[in-house]
């Protein structure tokens, strides 16, 4: 597998990404590049540095509750939350702070919460965080779990993001494909690096990659 080249986007320097190119297998896609977020989603000043870009976004007259991180984004969510906070964004919650909740999948991968949280989803506010989409049935499965449980999606934000709106919101990414315009996916059955016989280099998800070799 070739190795990683940085990345500096244009609206955020001071974010880097990674990205290694080849042929990579997703659970739902086939992608030519493989996004590496690790040291941005667990490195203390990397993590910061992404969650006051994403702020930025938001108007102080927003209202948020819960921000609900998938594929490891925790760590940016808790960061978020001070800078959302800082900037005035307001909260309904009775103790007037952000909660910052990882979702539960069942076997069929939907997102689901049970009793005790519940009352993060019931009546709030929500801000759904991702590190990465490509095609949105991702983010249209979490938002339509979120709108089951009765709560009220404001807002979808993502480090990389190929696709620009789902669910009627816009996707407010660090990242897109103008930042990465060669950046091509595939369904299963219509892989052009597949067609080209090109080996698949590693299997990957919101987790990391594994080699095929």
């Amino acid at each position: 597998m070739q190795p990683y080249t940085k990345m500096r986007s244009r609206k955020f320097p001071d974010v880097i990404m990674k990205v290694i190119p080849g042929h990579f297998v997703t659970p739902n896609t086939h992608i030519n590049y493989y996004i590496d977020m690790t040291t941005m989603k667990t490195r203390q000043n990397e993590a910061r540095a992404a969650a006051r870009a994403m702020a930025g976004t938001y108007s102080s007259n927003t209202i948020i509750d819960t921000i609900v991180c998938m594929d490891g984004m925790e760590v940016i969510g808790a960061y978020l939350a001070d800078e959302l906070t800082n900037a005035g964004i307001m909260s309904m919650n009775a103790h007037k702070t952000i909660y910052i909740y990882t979702p539960e999948f069942n076997s069929s991968g939907q997102m689901i919460f049970r009793e005790n949280s519940k009352m993060m989803i019931r009546g709030k506010h929500v801000l759904l965080l991702l590190a990465s989409a490509t095609t949105g049935n991702t983010i249209l499965r979490a938002a339509e779990s979120i709108d089951y449980y009765g709560g009220l999606v404001v807002g979808i934000t993502a480090i990389f993001s190929a696709a620009s709106r789902i669910f009627g919101q816009d996707i407010h990414a660090l990242y897109t494909v103008q930042d990465l315009p060669d950046y091509r996916f595939y369904t299963p059955q219509d892989c052009r690096m597949c067609k080209n016989h090109q080996a698949v280099d590693a299997i990957c998800n919101g987790f990391g990659y594994s080699l095929m070799s």
